[in-house]
This record gives structure tokens, sequence and C-alpha cells, in this order.
């Protein structure tokens, strides 16, 4: 599509819809549980209510096909590496051609696009904390917390989506209670579901059969997931019972900058043969259905879209006690926390589930019933349109 006839559309859809535009800011839209998230939220929300543009700071992949709305447009911006200032200028002359109603910025690296979308007169503002970097993993660093509290005013309202970050964003950064709101993650159980008639086989052939145990992780390779952390954890369960060599595999689903060093740990430790490296997978609900128990090793999470997911498909989860993580798994219910980048007690985790295949399914039961109780995606779509419509003043008719 030219500008010019892009420039068109988005003048046309502007005057002519009575749907508000809402210009979602965020770094990179790729494989990612908060990118995810963004998708599910626009599929979801009834097309009479807003429209959506999504704005990518450096730019978008073939994720963008997950997107079920064709009126939705995604832009990229493609930042330089640094401090790239005039990636202001473009953020703001698009703003000012889209004219959104509101602008949604979500975590750090979309923080400071608050700025260029106060100076287009972008009426309101909103910033979404999803979960830490590694940069700042427990967000303590004084250089973030500077920045943050400076731009504070430029918010009209903040979302958290754990406890953690809400209780961090109230105490660290000063957000009043009047501008902050919780809201948790929502999955899409239609279509995460556990297997009907048993785990559903992988697609690699002679990988897992009947009698083994497929331990599933599916996260980016890169420091803050902490994949390490599981192939340590894995080749010490092995060293410590061998004779599980020839009922445990991992699957490690995901791509990103340790992938090598990954396979190069497994190689060493003589294990590879039982572990699949698919890297990034667009069939992700599928494979959720071929495995016996989720791990997530991460150093740090808001709330974990993975986690919910493989809840929903009926699967134990063991994932480390950070950030929001405690507020989805139930110790001893419905998985197992422990430390982050404590090996040790990962492999531990993992082998009682090795060695007790009714309570791992027991567990996976009660993570699907919970999921259903407290998790659904109806419930998120829905606190997030009364945060928009409460800063729009939409009438009440409008949003039942």
């Amino acid at each position: 599509m030219s500008n010019a006839s892009r420039a068109t559309r988005i003048n046309s859809q502007t005057e002519n819809s009575a749907a508000p535009l809402i210009a979602h800011v965020i770094y990179r839209l790729d494989i990612g549980g908060m990118e995810n998230g963004l998708i599910n939220l626009i599929n979801h929300m009834p097309p009479e209510r807003y429209r959506h543009a999504i704005v990518c700071l450096d730019d978008y992949t073939d994720f963008r096909r997950r997107l079920r709305r064709p009126d939705v447009e995604c832009y990229a911006l493609h930042k330089r590496p640094g401090k790239d200032f005039g990636l202001y200028l473009r953020m703001w002359r698009l703003l000012r051609r889209l004219r959104p109603q509101i602008v949604h910025t979500r975590n750090l690296p979309a923080l400071d696009s608050l700025v260029p979308a106060t100076l287009a007169r972008v009426p309101y503002r909103v910033h979404g904390e999803h979960g830490r970097d590694v940069i700042d993993i427990d967000g303590s660093s004084a250089k973030y917390t500077l920045l943050r509290r400076a731009l504070r005013p430029l918010a009209h309202r903040y979302i958290a989506l754990s406890h953690d970050l809400e209780g961090w964003l109230r105490g660290r950064i000063g957000i009043r209670p009047e501008r902050l709101v919780h809201i948790c993650n929502g999955v899409d159980m239609d279509w995460f579901h556990p297997a009907p008639g048993g785990r559903l086989p992988l697609p690699v052939a002679g990988f897992a059969g009947g009698d083994t145990f497929v331990i599933g992780s599916v996260l980016r390779l890169q420091p803050v997931k902490d994949p390490m952390n599981l192939v340590r954890a894995f080749v010490k369960l092995l060293a410590r019972t061998p004779r599980l060599r020839a009922r445990a595999r991992l699957a490690l689903v995901g791509d990103g900058p340790l992938y090598i060093e990954v396979e190069r740990e497994l190689m060493r430790a003589g294990v590879r043969d039982l572990v699949w490296l698919p890297g990034a997978r667009n069939d992700v609900a599928q494979l959720l259905r071929g495995f016996d128990a989720f791990v997530l090793p991460s150093l740090a999470e808001g709330i974990s879209n993975t986690i919910l997911e493989a809840m929903a498909s009926g699967l134990p989860v063991v994932a480390t006690n950070v950030g929001g993580n405690s507020e989805l798994v139930a110790e001893g219910e419905t998985g197992a926390l422990v430390p982050r980048s404590d090996p040790d007690a990962l492999a531990q985790a993992l082998g009682l589930y090795l060695e007790d295949a009714a309570t791992a399914a027991r567990h996976g039961r009660a993570a699907r019933e919970r999921v259903e109780r407290e998790f659904s995606l109806e419930a998120m779509v829905q606190r997030y349109v009364a945060v928009y419509d409460d800063l729009l003043g939409a009438p009440a008719r409008a949003r039942g």
C-alpha cells in the first residue's frame, strides 16, 4: 500500500468511523507473551467499540498474521541502535496523522513514547507494565526509577498485570491508587485445552513414545527467561537418577540469542538426543497437548501468558517463584514454585512429577479448573474496555 493510499485510508477511517482509535505502542511485534496478549485483546474486543493500530518502535514480523481484524494497521518506526532522537519525531508525525483518542504504551522500552504522544495532543495516555527485563530484574534501578517518576504525569492510567507490579508501581514509582488498575491476562480456553484421550504425539519422529514423560517449555531463548537454568536442571536430574534417561524427554520450544549456547550445553552433557529444540513455532496450542508437564525457568515475569496457556491445556506447571508466577501457580495444587537460578531445586521438582505421573495428571486437571474459574479471556477484555471507556467517558449504555 502506498503512503498516499494509506493516508487516505487513515483519514477515511478516522473521519467516518464512530469507534475511537487506540494506538498501541510496543517495541517489536514478534513472538512473545506480551505481544500475544495484545493480539488476543484486539481480536476479542468488539470492533464497533474501538479501532486499533499497532505502532512498533523497531519492526513487526509475520506474527501480525495472528490479527483477525483486517482494519488493524501495523507501523514500524525502525528505531536505530542506541539513543535515536529521530524516533520521537517519527512517532509524533505518525500520531498526528492517526489522531488516536488513546495511546497505550507497554513496558519500559515504550515508556518514553508518552512524550511525543503528549506533544501530539493525544487526549488520553495509558501505560502498561507487563514484566521486567534483565536490565532491571527487580525494578530497583535508580536510573529507570527516575525516568518513570519523571514521566509519571504524562499517563492518565497505569495498568499492572500482576499484584507484584501493582505494589511496585505504588510504592517505588509513586503512582496514586486512583490512576492504577490491575488487569490479569486471560487465556482462550477454546483454543488451549487438554488433549482428549491422553497426550498427543509431537511432530518429531521417534522422540517421545507412549512410555516417556515429556517436560515442555515455550519461551524466548534470552537471558531473562533463563533457559540455561532448565537445561542444567534436566542434566542434573538425569545424572542424579540415570534410570530416568529411558523416560525423560525435554521439549524446549523457542528461538533467541541463547539457542547455540543451549544446544552446546546439551551436547557437552551427552543428552542432546533427549531434547527437542524446534526453534520458534506457530502451533503452540497443539504442542502443549503433547507435553506431560510445563516449565518456566525465568528470572523475572509479570503475568505469564505461557503459564496460563499450559494450565488451560491441563498441564502441571513448575515455575520460578518470581513476579506474578505465584499468582498463577498454586503450590502443591496446580504445580510447584522454585527459587530462580536454582537448577537443583528445579531438578527436584521435575523429578517428583516424573516419578509420580498420577500426581502430575491431578495437578494438571486442577490447573485447568483454576483457569476456567479465574483467568478467562472475556474477563480480561472487559476490564480493558472499562479502562478505555472510563477515560473517554463512554455512556453506560455503550459499556454493557
